[in-house]
C-alpha cells in the first residue's frame, strides 16, 4: 500500500505539472511550428499518405538498400530536400474532447510513478537522494525516448530540450512527494 499511495502522489504531481507545462508555460509546445499552408499540407497528406502510420521522407524502400543506383538516388534526393518525419493518425470525431486521452496520461503517469516508487523504496536513501533518483528517471526516459528521435528522425533542437525540461522538472516534482511519503516514518 506504500507504493500505491506513494506512486498516486507522484502521479498526481507529474500530471498536473504536465498541465502546467502545457498549458500555462510555453515548455510543451517547443519545437511545434505552423505550416505556412495548413490546408495545402493536409490535402496533400489526405492524398499522399493515405494509411495511419509514420512516414520519412524522402522515402527507400529498405529491400532495396543493396541496390547501388537506389541508394544513390535517395541521396542525392535527400541532399536536395528537407528531412520529414510524419505521424498520420486517424480523424478525430471529438477533437477537443481529450477525457480519454486524459485518462490514459494519467494512467500512464501512475505506472511510471509506481516504478519509480518500488525502485526508490528499495533503496535506503536519503530524501534527496530519492529526489534525484527520481530525477535520474526522468532524464533516463528522456535520453532513450527523445534522443533517438533527435538523432535519427531530426527532432528539432528546441523540441529536445523543451521536453528534457518537462520531463527533468516533472519527475524531480513527483520525486519530492514519492520520497515524501517513502519517508514517512510508520
Amino acid at each position: 500500500m506504500r507504493y500505491v499511495i506513494a506512486a498516486l502522489l507522484g502521479a498526481i504531481v507529474i500530471f498536473l505539472w504536465g498541465f502546467v507545462a502545457h498549458m500555462l508555460l510555453p515548455i510543451g509546445e517547443m519545437g511545434v511550428r505552423k505550416p505556412a499552408s495548413e490546408d495545402a499540407v493536409l490535402q496533400a497528406a489526405a492524398a499522399a499518405l493515405p494509411e495511419q502510420g509514420i512516414y520519412l521522407l524522402p522515402h527507400i524502400d529498405p529491400e532495396k538498400m543493396g541496390d547501388k543506383a537506389t541508394v544513390d538516388a535517395w541521396e542525392a534526393k535527400a541532399g536536395q530536400n528537407r528531412f520529414v518525419f510524419v505521424a498520420v493518425g486517424p480523424t478525430i470525431a471529438h477533437p477537443t474532447d481529450m477525457s480519454g486521452n486524459l485518462a490514459k496520461q494519467f494512467i500512464g503517469s501512475y505506472l511510471a510513478a509506481l516504478i519509480v516508487a518500488i525502485v526508490l523504496a528499495a533503496t535506503n536513501w536519503s530524501f534527496g537522494a530519492r529526489v534525484l533518483g527520481s530525477l535520474g528517471f526522468g532524464v533516463f526516459g528522456w535520453l532513450t525516448n527523445i534522443v533517438p528521435l533527435w538523432n535519427w528522425y531530426r527532432f528539432p533542437d528546441d523540441f529536445n530540450v523543451g521536453n528534457l525540461i518537462e520531463q527533468g522538472v516533472g519527475w524531480l516534482l513527483a520525486g519530492v512527494a514519492i520520497a515524501w511519503w517513502l519517508g514517512r516514518r510508520k
